[in-house]
């Protein structure tokens, strides 16, 4: 079992790796957008230590903490992210693209794709006579598309092991989550399909790790499908470069208030289990050894341009003409 110190160093690492990635920007080693997580750190690390290398998880655009979360290595990643050809599928896919298939995890930059794939883990684990489990994590905004309500129908109808943890952090975008949805809450759909919904605090790392922990034992053992919706909120624009002027500096200052890494570093020191000595020794530690990471990765070579075609065309197709 996880502990809370243990999900405390999750969050650092998580905090620490995307501010690695942030550095990538301006220097113009990360091309194209690039989705933080900043502010979301206590639900991937609820999630984190409760799946087994055998249970898929599938995640969004603003995928690094879940595959923290889920084991990926952290140097192949970051490699990836920097388009480096010794990233985690060779630098080819960068950062919206990951994808380690040793622990089922995998991403998409479209909203709303991860559930599909969720649900065909789910039926391919049963398909097996596995006890596996499939993740989808999505945000508010995925949660009215149209694959999002199909790909739930039919995890309710056949009782599949689906868990959606939905990041909800109030804003698709630059659209408000309270003029998008019919209902209060994304977990009160859950009955529609069959499903049970909870709804938690996203940056309670105990009540969210409680709730998906809950959800993955039902779908252990053949009780269907969970919806845990996480409330949340982004730290930075819905990507770098986004002026986010929708919304308000005393909104996103009230917010930042209520940091994630703050509320659990003074859980453990009221809770007495660390002290603010060890905690901010333990995150200097990590902010080093992140560092360190991020100078090894600059030193790798970007992929030859030669390879620039690999993996486009088939292979046949390509001697066809």
């Amino acid at each position: 079992m996880t502990t809370l110190p243990e999900r405390y160093a999750y969050m650092v690492w998580m905090r620490e790796f995307e501010l690695a990635c942030l550095e990538g920007v301006p220097t113009h080693e990360v091309h194209g957008e690039l989705h933080l997580g900043i502010g979301q750190e206590a639900i991937a690390a609820g999630i984190a230590g409760v799946l087994r290398a055998d249970d898929a998880l599938v995640s969004t655009h603003r995928n690094h903490l879940h595959a923290i979360a889920k084991g990926v290595d952290m140097r192949a990643m970051l490699a990836e992210i920097f388009e480096r050809s010794t990233g985690l599928c060779g630098g080819f896919g960068g950062h919206m693209h990951l994808f380690d298939p040793s622990l089922k995890f995998s991403a998409t930059g479209i909203v709303g794709a991860g559930l599909p794939v969720a649900v065909g883990h789910a039926y391919a684990a049963r398909l097996r006579g596995s006890d596996a489990v499939a993740v989808a994590v999505v945000g508010d905004g995925a949660v009215n598309s149209g694959g999002f309500h199909e790909s739930m129908n039919m995890a309710g109808a056949m009782r599949l092991p689906v868990i959606v943890v939905v990041e909800n952090n109030e804003w698709a975008i630059s659209v408000p989550f309270h003029l998008t949805s019919a209902t209060d809450t994304v977990a009160e759909r859950a009955s529609a399909w069959g499903a049970v919904g909870v709804r938690v605090d996203g940056n309670d790392v105990v009540a969210v790790a409680s709730a998906f922990q809950d959800a993955v034992a039902r779908a252990r053992s053949g009780q269907g499908p969970s919806i845990v919706e996480a409330t949340c909120y982004r730290f930075r624009g819905h990507f770098e470069g986004d002026s986010d002027l929708y919304r308000t500096e005393q909104e996103k200052e009230a917010h930042r208030a209520q940091d994630p890494l703050l509320i659990t570093h003074r859980r453990l020191v009221a809770s007495g289990l660390s002290t603010d000595e060890v905690l901010s020794k333990q995150y200097a530690e990590i902010r080093a050894a992140v560092q360190d990471l991020l100078a090894s990765v600059r030193a790798d070579p970007l992929p030859d341009a030669s390879t620039a075609r690999d993996h486009v065309f088939v292979a046949s197709t390509l001697e066809a003409r």
